[in-house]
């Protein structure tokens, strides 16, 4: 994976538990690098290490850590320069969800050798949104489903991810049912703002399997 997963891995863990922790999981991942370069390529173990110390470390499970971490990359790929791909693929949650594959079509200009999932993206009813995630890397959907919930906050709008088909049972891909709402005026006026602050032990039970 490229240096840019793990400088982000990194710097959620720093922003909300501190640099001691983050020192920890480096610490228990037996990782001796210190600052990742964005731009290189790095093996997927050191990875899956860094996600398995920092489940060890902060008491969470791997996939509450990937889930947590896809929350998380929706912010930290608009503040990193990335904010104007971001906004050149949707201004809703549904239209953000069927452009997937060509955001990551034109990410693939920065980065050659990323290799990309596939999304595809379906409606069956309204408010509702199926997400198909095919990826030839295990251990990944809790982020999906984490990075749904981000893409929830960054186009103020609820909602509920359940994943209902999983390749880890058997199925040739990942399937998520997304039921969505967008909040009124009102909805966003009357919301605490502190809402918004990630809670590492609110995690979709889905994502705990």
């Amino acid at each position: 994976m490229y240096g840019l997963i793990n400088k982000a891995i990194g710097e959620m863990v720093c922003s909300h538990f501190g640099e001691k922790a983050w020192d920890d999981i480096r610490r228990q991942a037996e990782l001796e690098i210190r600052e990742f370069v964005s731009m290189d390529t790095y093996p997927d173990d050191l990875t899956h290490r860094l996600v398995k110390a920092a489940g060890e470390v902060l008491q969470l499970s791997p996939a509450q850590v990937m889930h947590a971490f896809g929350e998380y990359w929706v912010e930290f790929v608009s503040k990193t320069g990335y904010e104007a791909l971001m906004e050149m693929s949707g201004d809703t949650l549904p239209e953000f969800l069927h452009n997937l594959d060509d955001l990551h079509t034109r990410l693939g200009v920065s980065f050659p050798e990323f290799c990309p999932p596939a999304f595809q993206a379906d409606e069956p009813n309204e408010h509702t949104v199926n997400l198909h995630y095919h990826s030839e890397r295990e251990g990944l959907a809790p982020m999906v489903m984490g990075l749904v919930k981000g893409l929830g906050d960054r186009f103020d709008t609820e909602v509920d991810v359940v994943h209902i088909q999983q390749k880890s049972e058997g199925a040739d891909h990942d399937e998520f049912s997304i039921q969505y709402r967008e909040n009124s005026a009102c909805d966003i006026n009357a919301r605490d703002i502190n809402a918004r602050d990630m809670n590492f032990n609110d995690v979709d039970e889905e994502s705990k399997r």
